[in-house]
Parts: C-alpha cells; sequence; structure tokens
C-alpha cells in the first residue's frame, strides 16, 4: 500500500482512496486527482485487505472502488467499510457495465457508480458529486432503484421477471455468471477472479440450483442472455 501525505498545511482538501487491482489504470487516476484543485489521493489498495487497512489508517473522504479484484470483491469491500462508517463516500469505478451492477451496488451502500471508460472529467465530476451529498448514476438506474419520483417509467416486467432470481446470487456468483456469459472458461475465469478451476465449477452447480436450471449449458445460456439484455 502507497500513501501521500497530505499534512496540516493542507486545509480543505479531500482525502481520495484508491482500490484498483490494474497498476496502470490506478496511477493515471491518481495524477489526474492529485492535478485536480481541492483533491489528492491519501492511499491505495490492491486487494480488500490491503484497502481495510489503509482506509481504517488514513481515514479518507472518498474511497474508488473497484468490484473485481483479486479474492473479495469490492462488494464485500463496501458492505464491511459501511457496517463500522456511515459517513464516508464510496464511489464505484469498474469495467463492468453499469446497467448489470449499479443497482447491487447502491443496495450495498455505495454512494455512486461510474464506469471505467468515462472521460477522467466524468469521473472527476462524480467524486465531486459524492463528495458534496449527492448519488452518482444514470437515469436508468436512478429510475431502477426507486431514487425517483412516482412518476418514473417503469421497468421492462417480463425483462425483470426472467431474471428475478439473480437477487439470490452472491456477489461473487454474479461476477462469475458475468464472465461466463463473455465466454470465458472456468480456468480463465479462476485466473482473473484468483480462484481455482474447481471452485469455479463448485459455485457454477450453485448457481444452477438457485436459477433453477437443470445443466451447464443452460447456465451459460442463461448467463449471455442476461448480459444481452443488460438486466
Amino acid at each position: 500500500m502507497a500513501t501521500t501525505s497530505l499534512g496540516p498545511d493542507s486545509p480543505g482538501i479531500k482525502r481520495v482512496f484508491i482500490v484498483e487491482d490494474h497498476p496502470v489504470f490506478r496511477q493515471g487516476l491518481t495524477q489526474v486527482i492529485n492535478a485536480e484543485p481541492g483533491l489528492a489521493v491519501c492511499g491505495e489498495a490492491d486487494n480488500v485487505r490491503q484497502a481495510l487497512k489503509g482506509i481504517t489508517q488514513l481515514k479518507p473522504d472518498v474511497v474508488l472502488v473497484d468490484i473485481t479484484l483479486s479474492g473479495k470483491s469490492g462488494l464485500e469491500l463496501i458492505k464491511t467499510v459501511r457496517t463500522k462508517d456511515r459517513t464516508i463516500k464510496l464511489l464505484v469505478v469498474s469495467m463492468h457495465d453499469e446497467a448489470l451492477y449499479a443497482d447491487r451496488v447502491l443496495r450495498a451502500g455505495a454512494d455512486g457508480y461510474i464506469m471505467k471508460q468515462e472521460d477522467l472529467e466524468e469521473i472527476l465530476h462524480a467524486i465531486r458529486d459524492v463528495l458534496s451529498g449527492r448519488s452518482y448514476v444514470s437515469e436508468q438506474v436512478l429510475e431502477r432503484s426507486g431514487r425517483k419520483s412516482a412518476g418514473a417509467p417503469r421497468t421492462d416486467t417480463a425483462k425483470k421477471q426472467r431474471f428475478k432470481r439473480l437477487d439470490e446470487l452472491a456477489d461473487a456468483e454474479l461476477e462469475i455468471l458475468e464472465l461466463l456469459g463473455q465466454g470465458k472458461s472456468n480456468q480463465e475465469i479462476g485466473r482473473q477472479l484468483g480462484l481455482s478451476a474447481a471452485n469455479v465449477a463448485r459455485q457454477c452447480t450453485q448457481m444452477q440450483r438457485k436459477l433453477g436450471l437443470k445443466h451447464g449449458n443452460a447456465l451459460i445460456y442463461y448467463a449471455v442472455s442476461w448480459l444481452e439484455a443488460g438486466s
């Protein structure tokens, strides 16, 4: 875990902690944030264990969290931080499609969700939004999460019914389901998530049972359909 000293001679600075396991993206984000008036990166980590230690020690104002980390996921980090601190701001910065994860991220306790593909200026805008007490997500996600007025458009009922059992999946299982939908093998998924292929296979079997599917091919078809639907 690397840190930078902000010191008492930096009044008004908002402290940012980055949890990201891709060094190049993490370094680029750090440079952009440190160049922004009023913001400074106070620490960084590439896994949940390091992140929890750093957040406890450094007490940042906002934590930027990726979902996919080696070992425990960013969603588990959000839940753990929320049980200890209701005031710290949590913004997910992820490669995963917002339509697939933002609802679950908000339920876990995050304050916003932005995809890595967005311009760095937009990521800075998202950071400032959550620091000011606002949620940062798309209008579609606000509608689905019920954070808009009662007059907001309804979600697609047929789609909601088709994938309603997704809420029964654990966060780690949802990650595996997405990777299955992308055509990755158990071995490839294991390498990406830091798991054995046998562990991935066991979790796939559990998912089949939870989703009421009869065989592995049905799980893959379900995963592909879910990604295509953007549910």
